[in-house]
C-alpha cells in the first residue's frame, strides 16, 4: 500500500491526514509534542469574516470533518465584535481530543514525541511530473525524499523505520527554534509549542537542499510576534467572567497611559491591526479568555478594573512576550508542492505567510489530497480563482515577487486578502451560494474523489 508521511501535527497536517487516510492510503503522521493541533490548542477563532467562506467552501468540497468538530464544540457562535462578524468560538480545552480521536479512527498512525531531524534524499530524478500544468513556472521538480529521519523525545535515538515513504508532507510550522525568540524576541515565552521539553523545530526543506523565507516585522526585524494570548478566565472579575460567557467576547477601554499602538504592526494576526485593539483590551472566550495582544505587561494589566488577579495561561511569559512565527516559511506552487521536489508538499504556516485556522485546514487539505493523487499516479487538483480558497493560494504566491513580499500577511478573516476578496465577489456568508459556486466549479465533493 501506498504511505503517506506527514510531519507536523498542527491543523494543516491533522487536514492532509484526514484527506489521505480517507483516499485509502496508509498515512503517519508524526508529532514532536504530546499534543495534536498546536498553536490551535491556543487559538479557537472559526468563520469570522471571510473564513465563513473558506470553511464552506472546503466543506463543499468534501473536507468537512474538522470544521464539524470546530462548529460542534463552539460555545459562541455568529458573534460580532470589533472588525469582525459572524464568528465561531471553539473550545480551546476539548478540540485535541477530538481531533485525535477521528485520526484514531480513520486508521491514522500516530507518532506522539517523535520529531522530524532530517531527510534521506533519493536519486534525483531529472524529469518533469505528470500533470504539471503548463501556466505554473518552478525550477526542475527532480529531487525527490526518500525517507526521514526521526529522534524520540524521551530515548534520543534516531529511528529510521520509515524508509518506504512515497510521499511526504511538511507542515511544521515556522515557530521556533527557541534561539529565534532569543534573538529576535524576549526569550522564550513557554508557548504550547514547548521547544525546551520536545525540542526546536527542524525545517525539513531546508535538510532536503531548498532555501527558506523568513518573514519581517516592523523595521526590518524577522518574524512576527504569534497575535493573542491566553488567560485563565477564573482569574478576571465574576463581572467580566459573566460578559463572556454570555456574549462571547467583551471590549475594555485602556487609559491613555496604557495604549501601546505599536505592538499593532509587530504581530502577525494583521486582521486584528485595528485601532480598537490597542485602546482597549479586547477578550474572547475560547474556554479561557483570549486577550487579543501579542503581550502585556502583567504588573500594568492587573491595574485595570477586573483583571486585578488575572494570570496568564499561555504563553507562561505573556507579560513581557510570546512566539516568533514566519521564521521557516517555503516555496511551493500552486498544488502546494514544495519547488525543486517530486514528492513533498507543504500545508499550514509552511507553505506560506498565512493566518489562521482555516488558512491552515484549507492548505493542509490541498497538500494531503495531492500527495494521495501523486503516490496514486491521480491528477493533481489546482483551485481555482473563481473560488475564495484558490485565490487565497495564487495571491500569495503573487505577492511573493512584490518588493514588500516578507513583511505581507494572507488570510480570510481580514487585512488585503480579505479586502481583495470583497472587490472580486468571493466573500459570502450564504452557504447555499457558496456550495452552488463550489459546484459550477466542478469540485462538490472532489476531495473525496480520485481522478485519474
Amino acid at each position: 500500500m501506498c504511505k503517506i508521511i506527514i510531519a507536523g501535527g498542527g491543523w494543516a497536517g491533522c487536514a492532509a491526514a484526514v484527506r489521505t487516510a480517507k483516499l485509502g492510503l496508509r498515512t503517519v503522521l508524526v508529532e514532536k509534542t504530546d499534543l495534536l493541533l498546536g498553536l490551535g490548542n491556543v487559538g479557537g477563532i472559526m468563520r469570522n469574516n471571510g473564513r465563513f467562506t473558506a470553511a464552506e467552501e472546503n466543506i463543499a468540497m468534501g473536507a468537512s470533518e474538522l470544521f464539524e468538530i470546530t462548529d460542534r464544540l463552539s460555545t459562541h457562535k455568529n458573534v460580532d465584535f470589533p472588525g469582525h462578524k459572524h464568528a465561531s468560538f471553539y473550545d480551546t480545552a476539548m478540540v485535541e481530543p477530538e481531533v485525535r480521536r477521528l485520526l484514531k479512527d480513520l486508521g491514522v498512525e500516530l507518532r506522539f514525541m517523535c520529531r522530524a531531524v532530517d531527510v534521506v534524499m533519493a536519486e534525483d530524478r531529472k524529469m518533469k511530473p505528470e500533470h504539471l500544468e503548463d501556466e505554473v513556472t518552478s525550477p526542475d521538480y527532480g529531487k525527490k525524499i526518500k525517507a526521514l529521519k526521526l529522534m524520540t523525545a524521551n530515548g534520543g535515538h534516531y529511528i529510521e523505520d520509515i524508509q518506504d515513504g512515497d510521499v511526504f508532507v511538511e507542515t511544521t510550522g515556522s515557530t521556533g527554534p527557541m534561539g529565534n525568540c532569543a534573538r529576535h524576541g524576549s526569550g522564550c515565552a513557554m508557548c504550547i509549542l514547548r521547544c525546551p521539553a520536545f525540542g526546536p523545530r527542524v525545517s525539513l526543506t531546508e535538510k532536503a537542499g531548498a532555501c527558506d523565507m523568513t518573514g519581517e516585522r516592523a523595521g526590518g526585524v524577522p518574524g512576527a510576534f504569534s497575535g493573542s494570548c491566553k488567560l485563565d478566565k477564573k482569574t478576571l472579575s465574576k463581572k467580566l467572567q459573566k460578559r463572556l460567557e454570555k456574549d462571547g467576547f467583551a471590549v475594555v477601554p485602556l487609559p491613555e497611559h496604557l495604549v501601546n499602538r505599536s505592538k499593532l504592526s509587530q504581530k502577525v494576526c494583521q486582521q486584528y491591526a485595528l485601532p480598537e485593539f490597542a485602546e482597549n483590551i479586547i477578550l474572547i472566550d475560547t474556554g479561557c479568555a483570549k486577550l487579543m495582544t501579542p503581550f502585556f505587561n502583567l504588573e500594568q494589566l492587573r491595574t485595570v478594573e477586573g483583571f486585578e488577579n488575572v494570570g496568564f495561561a499561555d504563553p507562561y511569559a505573556g507579560g513581557k512576550s510570546n512566539s516568533l512565527r514566519y521564521m521557516a516559511v517555503g516555496e511551493r506552487d500552486d498544488f502546494m508542492r514544495a519547488r525543486g521536489f517530486n514528492n513533498l508538499f507543504l500545508g499550514g504556516e509552511k507553505s506560506g505567510f498565512f493566518v489562521g485556522h482555516t488558512e491552515a485546514i484549507t492548505t493542509g487539505s490541498l497538500a494531503g489530497y495531492n500527495a494521495a493523487m501523486t503516490a496514486l499516479g491521480g491528477r493533481l487538483l489546482k483551485l481555482p480563482d473563481s473560488l475564495a480558497t484558490g485565490e487565497l493560494l495564487a495571491y500569495a504566491n503573487q505577492a511573493l515577487s512584490e518588493e514588500d513580499a516578507l513583511s505581507r500577511r494572507f488570510t480570510f478573516a481580514g487585512g488585503e486578502f480579505f479586502k481583495h476578496m470583497e472587490e472580486k465577489g468571493l466573500y459570502s456568508s450564504n452557504p447555499k451560494e457558496i456550495k452552488k459556486r463550489v459546484r459550477n466549479a466542478g469540485l462538490e465533493n472532489i476531495y473525496n474523489k480520485v481522478f485519474m
